[in-house]
């Protein structure tokens, strides 16, 4: 798999649209088989205000991902990355797509806006998808849901092999020496639920904001198999992931990170936020299918969800 960091320009969409055309092409030279690009890939981040995101956005079946259809389909390759996307309800997301043999396999919105996004953007408000394609389980969510380990676990839960992450890293200060805390946090996460992540991450000035460019692709014991290599570089990160690994939930002779878990203990933390029970999140809407044994609802299939 490849992760392509690059460096969107903000309401630049036909030349960000080439820039991934481009990197997407050159990854796949390179053997990769799934090719993933970074958060608002088509629209640039750093938006005046939510007018001018507005003129900079497109439905999801709009030039953007059609043109990645065709890329897809071209190269033979599974394709995920992130728009600005316009709703059928007129309002704004940051949304993210999977696509795989020329067809669009599953959409996501990213549910936890980071800072001035809340000035631009309507939260999602569902689930990470799971898409199957070609006998591989992926997920995909964006930047800052990466953040929090119950939005992690729900694809854990479901059996994703990999979680793909378009992300834009703003940088931050840190002490000389450290990893980035964005990279740490990415692998602890891959960690603690055994499963594959690959993040990417952009670089790029732009209006005032440097970004992490800490791209990288997690095994699931938390190890970086490609990245980072923080700075302002364009880069495409490749690495061989045999994703079957994440089926191996043991981390000792006795121990099992998912079989291990104590919902019952857990709940309150569910409940006390309003989580739980009739309407919630976790609780979901009219296509889900049966509890399992947690009493969490899933629903069946791949696509979205």
């Amino acid at each position: 798999m490849a992760c392509c960091q690059l460096a969107p320009r903000v309401a630049a969409p036909e030349a960000n649209r080439a820039a991934c055309r481009l990197a997407a092409e050159r990854a796949a030279e390179l053997g990769a088989q799934i090719v993933i690009l970074p958060e608002l890939a088509n629209s640039g981040y750093v938006f005046h205000d939510e007018p001018e995101a507005r003129t900079l956005a497109e439905p999801l079946h709009g030039p953007t991902t059609t043109d990645w259809l065709n890329l897809a389909g071209r190269l033979g390759i599974i394709l995920v990355g992130g728009i600005c996307e316009l709703g059928d309800d007129g309002r704004l997301y940051n949304s993210a797509v999977i696509i795989g043999g020329s067809s669009l396999r599953a959409s996501y919105r990213k549910a936890h806006l980071w800072d001035t996004e809340k000035l631009v953007f309507a939260p999602g408000g569902e689930p990470p998808p799971i898409a199957e394609v070609d006998g591989l389980r992926l997920a995909v969510m964006i930047c800052y849901d990466l953040e929090f380990p119950e939005w992690v676990r729900l694809p854990a839960l479901a059996g994703a092999e990999l979680l793909c992450v378009p992300a834009n890293w703003p940088r931050l200060p840190r002490p000389g020496g450290e990893r980035p805390m964005e990279v740490v946090r990415a692998q602890s996460a891959a960690a603690v639920n055994r499963i594959f992540i690959a993040v990417c991450d952009r670089v790029g000035h732009e209006r005032g904001v440097d970004w992490v460019g800490g791209s990288a692709i997690i095994d699931p014991d938390g190890w970086p198999l490609a990245g980072p290599e923080p700075g302002d570089q364009e880069r495409i990160l490749v690495a061989d992931c045999d994703l079957r690994a994440a089926a191996d939930k043991a981390v000792s002779e006795r121990n099992d990170v998912l079989a291990d878990r104590r919902p019952e203990l857990y709940r309150s933390l569910l409940e006390d936020h309003g989580l739980a029970g009739d309407g919630g999140l976790i609780a979901g809407g009219p296509e889900m299918a049966a509890d399992d044994e947690d009493g969490v609802r899933w629903q069946g299939g791949g696509g979205t969800r």
